[in-house]
């Protein structure tokens, strides 16, 4: 749902990587980087209405699973930025508005 915060599953994941952009923030709830980044999630998501912003819960049991299968996570936060289901870059820990902003607007609305 574009200008929200999605919660990104094992269910929805495939499809929410398809869109034309999307932001996948994996954390976990014992991370302080990680609940620091959810206010800047949310002011970005409200900035951009045509890419998709979503976290996904690595700590929810069942959750998230294949995506666990699919990725390795050293740090948490990450952040992948995916156009039209290819991973276009990665970024480790928490990302700043400002950077956050840029890199959307460098590798995803262009193309969106």
């Amino acid at each position: 749902m574009p200008g929200t915060v999605e919660n990104v599953t094992d269910e929805n994941y495939e499809d929410f990587k398809q869109s034309a952009g999307s932001v996948v923030a994996y954390g976990i709830a014992s991370c302080d980087p990680c609940q620091a980044y959810d206010p800047i999630l949310e002011e970005t998501a409200a900035q951009y209405s045509n890419v998709r912003i979503g976290k996904a819960k690595m700590h929810v049991p069942g959750k998230c699973r294949e995506i666990k299968k699919q990725h390795t996570f050293e740090t948490y936060p990450t952040t992948h930025f995916f156009s039209n289901g290819t991973l276009v870059l990665t970024r480790e820990g928490k990302v700043e508005a400002a950077e956050l902003a840029a890199l959307i607007d460098q590798h995803l609305v262009k193309t969106s």
